[in-house]
Protein backbone atom coordinates (compact mmCIF):
# COMPACT_ATOMS: atom_id res chain seq x y z
CA UNK A 1 0.00 0.00 0.00
CA UNK A 2 1.34 3.77 -1.19
CA UNK A 3 1.42 6.41 1.63
CA UNK A 4 -1.31 8.27 -0.11
CA UNK A 5 -3.43 5.67 -0.53
CA UNK A 6 -3.76 4.92 3.11
CA UNK A 7 -4.57 8.69 3.93
CA UNK A 8 -8.13 8.49 1.97
CA UNK A 9 -10.85 8.74 4.85
CA UNK A 10 -11.26 9.46 7.95
CA UNK A 11 -11.60 13.65 7.20
CA UNK A 12 -12.69 15.59 9.97
CA UNK A 13 -15.99 17.43 10.49
CA UNK A 14 -15.51 21.54 10.49
CA UNK A 15 -18.00 23.09 12.51
CA UNK A 16 -19.53 26.42 10.45
CA UNK A 17 -19.78 29.12 13.25
CA UNK A 18 -21.02 32.13 11.22
CA UNK A 19 -24.10 29.90 9.82
CA UNK A 20 -24.49 27.94 12.47
CA UNK A 21 -25.19 31.14 14.70
CA UNK A 22 -26.90 33.05 12.06
CA UNK A 23 -29.77 30.03 12.00
CA UNK A 24 -29.73 28.70 15.38
CA UNK A 25 -28.64 25.51 13.95
CA UNK A 26 -25.70 23.05 14.13
CA UNK A 27 -24.27 23.41 10.61
CA UNK A 28 -20.95 20.96 9.68
CA UNK A 29 -18.80 20.55 7.07
CA UNK A 30 -17.22 17.47 5.93
CA UNK A 31 -13.95 18.36 5.28
CA UNK A 32 -13.18 15.96 1.88
CA UNK A 33 -10.45 18.46 0.38
CA UNK A 34 -7.97 17.02 3.40
CA UNK A 35 -7.98 14.24 1.12
CA UNK A 36 -4.38 13.47 0.13
CA UNK A 37 -5.57 14.66 -3.49
CA UNK A 38 -7.45 17.06 -2.36
CA UNK A 39 -11.48 16.40 -3.03
CA UNK A 40 -14.06 13.72 -2.37
CA UNK A 41 -13.90 11.89 -5.27
CA UNK A 42 -10.13 9.82 -3.56
CA UNK A 43 -12.42 7.86 -2.08
CA UNK A 44 -14.18 6.72 -5.38
CA UNK A 45 -10.31 6.83 -7.24
CA UNK A 46 -9.07 4.13 -4.46
CA UNK A 47 -12.04 2.26 -4.36
CA UNK A 48 -12.69 2.27 -8.01
CA UNK A 49 -9.05 0.67 -8.61
CA UNK A 50 -9.16 -1.90 -5.40
CA UNK A 51 -12.00 -3.41 -7.00
CA UNK A 52 -10.83 -3.25 -10.51
CA UNK A 53 -7.49 -5.30 -9.08
CA UNK A 54 -9.50 -7.28 -7.03
CA UNK A 55 -11.48 -8.33 -9.64
CA UNK A 56 -8.92 -8.50 -12.57
CA UNK A 57 -10.22 -6.02 -14.73
CA UNK A 58 -6.81 -3.99 -14.08
CA UNK A 59 -3.75 -5.37 -14.69
CA UNK A 60 0.16 -4.43 -13.48
CA UNK A 61 1.03 -2.05 -15.61
CA UNK A 62 -2.68 -0.70 -16.95
CA UNK A 63 -4.07 1.69 -18.33
CA UNK A 64 -6.75 3.83 -16.01
CA UNK A 65 -8.83 5.78 -18.06
CA UNK A 66 -11.97 7.81 -17.02
CA UNK A 67 -13.94 11.40 -18.30
CA UNK A 68 -14.53 13.91 -15.16
CA UNK A 69 -14.51 17.34 -14.52
CA UNK A 70 -11.17 17.24 -12.60
CA UNK A 71 -11.35 15.67 -9.47
CA UNK A 72 -11.84 12.13 -9.94
CA UNK A 73 -9.29 11.90 -12.52
CA UNK A 74 -6.76 13.44 -10.04
CA UNK A 75 -7.84 10.91 -7.53
CA UNK A 76 -6.68 8.36 -10.15
CA UNK A 77 -3.81 9.83 -10.98
CA UNK A 78 -2.66 9.93 -7.20
CA UNK A 79 -3.04 6.80 -6.44
CA UNK A 80 -2.58 4.95 -9.96
CA UNK A 81 0.34 6.56 -10.99
CA UNK A 82 1.95 5.59 -7.37
CA UNK A 83 1.00 2.02 -7.84
CA UNK A 84 2.42 1.56 -11.63
CA UNK A 85 -0.48 2.38 -14.14
CA UNK A 86 -0.69 4.87 -16.54
CA UNK A 87 -3.51 6.92 -16.26
CA UNK A 88 -5.60 9.11 -18.87
CA UNK A 89 -8.00 11.43 -18.73
CA UNK A 90 -11.12 13.22 -20.87
CA UNK A 91 -12.17 16.15 -19.61
CA UNK A 92 -14.57 19.08 -20.73
CA UNK A 93 -12.13 22.30 -21.77
CA UNK A 94 -13.82 24.77 -19.98
CA UNK A 95 -12.90 23.73 -16.61
CA UNK A 96 -10.38 25.19 -14.27
CA UNK A 97 -7.04 25.82 -15.39
CA UNK A 98 -5.42 24.35 -11.73
CA UNK A 99 -7.08 20.89 -12.51
CA UNK A 100 -5.51 20.62 -15.84
CA UNK A 101 -2.12 21.60 -14.36
CA UNK A 102 -2.64 19.64 -12.02
CA UNK A 103 -3.26 16.34 -13.70
CA UNK A 104 -0.59 16.87 -16.03
CA UNK A 105 2.08 17.69 -13.08
CA UNK A 106 0.82 14.10 -11.54
CA UNK A 107 1.83 12.33 -14.90
CA UNK A 108 -1.90 12.02 -16.00
CA UNK A 109 -2.37 12.56 -20.19
CA UNK A 110 -5.41 14.90 -20.59
CA UNK A 111 -7.37 14.75 -23.60
CA UNK A 112 -9.73 17.90 -23.87
CA UNK A 113 -12.74 17.94 -25.59
CA UNK A 114 -15.41 21.10 -26.45
CA UNK A 115 -18.85 20.71 -23.80
CA UNK A 116 -21.90 19.26 -25.72
CA UNK A 117 -24.67 17.26 -25.04
CA UNK A 118 -24.55 14.06 -23.09
CA UNK A 119 -25.90 12.48 -27.04
CA UNK A 120 -23.06 13.89 -28.28
CA UNK A 121 -20.50 10.45 -29.06
CA UNK A 122 -17.68 13.69 -28.53
CA UNK A 123 -18.88 13.96 -24.85
CA UNK A 124 -15.95 13.67 -22.64
CA UNK A 125 -17.64 10.45 -20.81
CA UNK A 126 -17.94 8.64 -24.15
CA UNK A 127 -14.53 9.35 -25.19
CA UNK A 128 -13.11 7.88 -22.20
CA UNK A 129 -15.06 4.62 -22.76
CA UNK A 130 -14.09 4.67 -26.83
CA UNK A 131 -10.22 5.10 -25.59
CA UNK A 132 -10.27 2.08 -22.74
CA UNK A 133 -12.70 0.17 -25.90
CA UNK A 134 -9.81 0.92 -28.63
CA UNK A 135 -6.39 0.42 -25.81
CA UNK A 136 -5.88 -3.24 -25.04
CA UNK A 137 -5.20 -3.07 -21.22
CA UNK A 138 -6.74 -0.23 -20.72
CA UNK A 139 -9.38 -0.26 -17.79
CA UNK A 140 -12.47 2.48 -17.53
CA UNK A 141 -13.44 3.54 -14.02
CA UNK A 142 -16.52 5.19 -15.35
CA UNK A 143 -17.58 6.65 -11.99
CA UNK A 144 -21.25 6.64 -12.99
CA UNK A 145 -22.05 3.59 -13.17
CA UNK A 146 -19.47 1.86 -10.97
CA UNK A 147 -20.90 0.83 -7.94
CA UNK A 148 -17.58 0.63 -6.18
CA UNK A 149 -18.42 4.33 -5.95
CA UNK A 150 -21.34 3.86 -3.88
CA UNK A 151 -20.23 1.21 -1.91
CA UNK A 152 -17.09 3.59 -0.43
CA UNK A 153 -19.52 5.80 0.78
CA UNK A 154 -22.04 3.27 2.32
CA UNK A 155 -18.77 1.54 3.47
CA UNK A 156 -16.48 5.12 4.93
CA UNK A 157 -18.44 7.90 4.34
CA UNK A 158 -21.58 7.51 6.17
CA UNK A 159 -20.54 5.71 8.88
CA UNK A 160 -17.44 8.92 10.00
CA UNK A 161 -20.72 10.82 9.55
CA UNK A 162 -22.23 8.91 11.83
CA UNK A 163 -19.69 8.60 14.62
CA UNK A 164 -18.49 12.48 14.50
CA UNK A 165 -22.06 13.11 15.33
CA UNK A 166 -22.78 10.59 17.51
CA UNK A 167 -26.14 9.84 15.56
CA UNK A 168 -27.24 13.17 16.42
CA UNK A 169 -27.88 14.27 13.03
CA UNK A 170 -31.15 15.60 11.57
CA UNK A 171 -30.48 16.69 7.53
CA UNK A 172 -27.79 15.58 5.36
CA UNK A 173 -27.41 17.26 1.89
CA UNK A 174 -25.12 17.76 -0.68
CA UNK A 175 -24.65 17.92 -4.27
CA UNK A 176 -24.33 15.51 -6.58
CA UNK A 177 -22.62 14.31 -9.64
CA UNK A 178 -22.00 10.81 -10.44
CA UNK A 179 -24.01 9.99 -7.58
CA UNK A 180 -21.84 8.01 -4.91
CA UNK A 181 -21.76 10.34 -2.29
CA UNK A 182 -25.45 11.11 -1.60
CA UNK A 183 -25.96 6.81 -2.30
CA UNK A 184 -23.76 5.84 -0.37
CA UNK A 185 -24.24 8.35 2.99
CA UNK A 186 -27.96 8.48 2.42
CA UNK A 187 -28.89 4.75 2.72
CA UNK A 188 -26.18 4.33 5.23
CA UNK A 189 -27.54 6.68 7.71
CA UNK A 190 -31.52 5.92 6.52
CA UNK A 191 -30.56 2.52 7.66
CA UNK A 192 -29.30 3.65 11.38
CA UNK A 193 -31.75 6.67 11.74
CA UNK A 194 -35.06 6.70 9.51
CA UNK A 195 -35.66 10.39 10.64
CA UNK A 196 -32.43 11.61 8.94
CA UNK A 197 -33.78 13.99 6.22
CA UNK A 198 -31.51 13.54 2.94
CA UNK A 199 -32.08 16.31 0.62
CA UNK A 200 -30.19 16.79 -2.77
CA UNK A 201 -28.96 20.12 -3.57
CA UNK A 202 -29.03 20.91 -7.09
CA UNK A 203 -27.94 24.09 -9.54
CA UNK A 204 -29.39 24.89 -12.18
CA UNK A 205 -28.86 23.24 -15.46
CA UNK A 206 -29.52 20.06 -13.67
CA UNK A 207 -32.25 17.82 -14.11
CA UNK A 208 -32.35 16.69 -10.54
CA UNK A 209 -34.63 18.81 -9.01
CA UNK A 210 -37.00 18.19 -11.73
CA UNK A 211 -36.17 14.02 -11.44
CA UNK A 212 -37.48 14.34 -7.69
CA UNK A 213 -40.15 16.22 -7.92
CA UNK A 214 -42.13 14.72 -11.37
CA UNK A 215 -39.69 11.52 -12.13
CA UNK A 216 -38.52 13.46 -15.10
CA UNK A 217 -34.86 15.15 -15.80
CA UNK A 218 -35.97 18.37 -17.27
CA UNK A 219 -33.78 22.06 -16.24
CA UNK A 220 -33.52 25.26 -16.79
CA UNK A 221 -30.81 27.68 -17.06
CA UNK A 222 -26.71 26.84 -16.45
CA UNK A 223 -24.46 27.22 -14.29
CA UNK A 224 -20.66 27.52 -13.75
CA UNK A 225 -20.45 24.97 -11.27
CA UNK A 226 -17.98 22.06 -12.33
CA UNK A 227 -17.97 18.23 -11.76
CA UNK A 228 -22.02 18.34 -10.21
CA UNK A 229 -25.46 18.01 -11.88
CA UNK A 230 -26.25 15.44 -13.98
CA UNK A 231 -29.53 14.53 -16.64
CA UNK A 232 -29.85 11.24 -16.30
CA UNK A 233 -30.65 8.29 -13.63
CA UNK A 234 -26.76 6.80 -12.78
CA UNK A 235 -26.50 3.24 -10.69
CA UNK A 236 -24.87 5.01 -8.10
CA UNK A 237 -27.85 7.93 -7.59
CA UNK A 238 -29.99 5.06 -7.82
CA UNK A 239 -28.51 3.74 -4.66
CA UNK A 240 -29.61 7.14 -3.10
CA UNK A 241 -32.73 7.42 -0.17
CA UNK A 242 -33.76 11.21 -0.71
CA UNK A 243 -36.61 12.91 1.17
CA UNK A 244 -36.53 16.10 -0.99
CA UNK A 245 -34.51 18.63 -2.99
CA UNK A 246 -33.32 22.29 -3.54
CA UNK A 247 -32.56 23.88 -6.26
CA UNK A 248 -30.00 27.04 -6.29
CA UNK A 249 -28.34 29.95 -8.17
CA UNK A 250 -24.97 30.46 -9.22
CA UNK A 251 -25.42 34.15 -7.46
CA UNK A 252 -26.39 32.20 -3.86
CA UNK A 253 -23.48 30.02 -4.18
CA UNK A 254 -20.70 33.15 -5.18
CA UNK A 255 -22.45 35.14 -2.18
CA UNK A 256 -21.64 32.07 0.19
CA UNK A 257 -18.71 31.53 -1.21
CA UNK A 258 -17.13 35.03 -0.07
CA UNK A 259 -19.54 35.11 3.12
CA UNK A 260 -16.67 31.76 4.35
CA UNK A 261 -14.22 33.27 2.98
CA UNK A 262 -14.31 36.52 4.67
CA UNK A 263 -16.16 35.37 8.24
CA UNK A 264 -15.20 31.73 8.77
CA UNK A 265 -11.46 32.33 6.84
CA UNK A 266 -12.67 28.82 4.72
CA UNK A 267 -12.07 28.92 1.45
CA UNK A 268 -13.81 26.51 -0.33
CA UNK A 269 -15.35 24.73 -3.92
CA UNK A 270 -17.95 25.76 -6.18
CA UNK A 271 -20.03 22.52 -5.22
CA UNK A 272 -18.60 22.92 -1.12
CA UNK A 273 -20.08 26.63 -1.45
CA UNK A 274 -23.40 25.83 -2.82
CA UNK A 275 -23.70 22.91 -0.95
CA UNK A 276 -23.50 25.41 1.90
CA UNK A 277 -25.73 28.27 0.61
CA UNK A 278 -28.23 25.20 0.44
CA UNK A 279 -27.93 23.83 3.99
CA UNK A 280 -27.86 28.03 5.45
CA UNK A 281 -31.41 28.37 3.42
CA UNK A 282 -32.94 24.89 4.68
CA UNK A 283 -31.66 25.64 8.12
CA UNK A 284 -33.34 29.07 8.23
CA UNK A 285 -36.23 27.68 8.00
CA UNK A 286 -35.64 25.79 10.96
CA UNK A 287 -34.20 28.49 12.91
CA UNK A 288 -33.58 28.04 16.15
CA UNK A 289 -33.92 24.90 16.32
CA UNK A 290 -30.77 23.58 17.14
CA UNK A 291 -31.08 20.84 14.26
CA UNK A 292 -27.79 19.51 12.97
CA UNK A 293 -27.01 19.63 9.49
CA UNK A 294 -23.94 18.31 7.60
CA UNK A 295 -23.18 18.56 4.06
CA UNK A 296 -19.79 18.02 2.01
CA UNK A 297 -16.58 19.98 1.75
CA UNK A 298 -15.79 18.85 -1.68
CA UNK A 299 -12.56 20.64 -2.60
CA UNK A 300 -10.76 23.59 -1.44
CA UNK A 301 -11.23 27.09 -3.72
CA UNK A 302 -7.25 27.10 -4.70
CA UNK A 303 -8.77 24.75 -7.85
CA UNK A 304 -11.56 27.77 -8.83
CA UNK A 305 -9.17 30.92 -7.76
CA UNK A 306 -8.27 31.78 -11.55
CA UNK A 307 -12.26 32.18 -11.34
CA UNK A 308 -13.34 33.17 -8.16
CA UNK A 309 -11.12 35.33 -7.30
CA UNK A 310 -10.76 37.25 -10.66
CA UNK A 311 -12.73 40.47 -10.79
CA UNK A 312 -12.96 40.19 -14.45
CA UNK A 313 -14.79 36.47 -14.26
CA UNK A 314 -16.74 37.88 -11.97
CA UNK A 315 -18.04 40.86 -13.66
CA UNK A 316 -18.14 38.66 -17.22
CA UNK A 317 -20.51 36.28 -15.11
CA UNK A 318 -22.64 39.21 -13.44
CA UNK A 319 -21.54 38.11 -10.09
CA UNK A 320 -21.62 40.84 -7.31
CA UNK A 321 -20.90 39.21 -3.78
CA UNK A 322 -23.29 40.23 -1.49
CA UNK A 323 -23.46 39.88 2.44
CA UNK A 324 -25.79 36.99 3.50
CA UNK A 325 -29.02 37.99 4.22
Amino acid sequence: MSQNWDKVGDTPLRYIQSLSEKTGCHIWGKEEFQNPGGSVKDRAAKQIIFEAEESGLLLPGGVIVEGTAGNTGIGLALLGIERGYKVVITMPNNQAQEKVDELLHLGAEVLLFPPCPFSNPNHFYHQARTYAEQHPGAFWANQFENLANFRVHYQTTGPEIWTQTRGEIHFFMTSVGSGGTMGGVSRFLKEKKSSVQTVVIDPYGSGIFEYLQSGQFKTEGSSVTEGIGIMRLTENFKQAVVDTGLRLSDTEMIDMLYHLKTHDQLFVGLSSALNLAGVYKLALSHKNSGKTFVTMLCDHGNRYQSKVLSESWLEEKNFHPQDLK
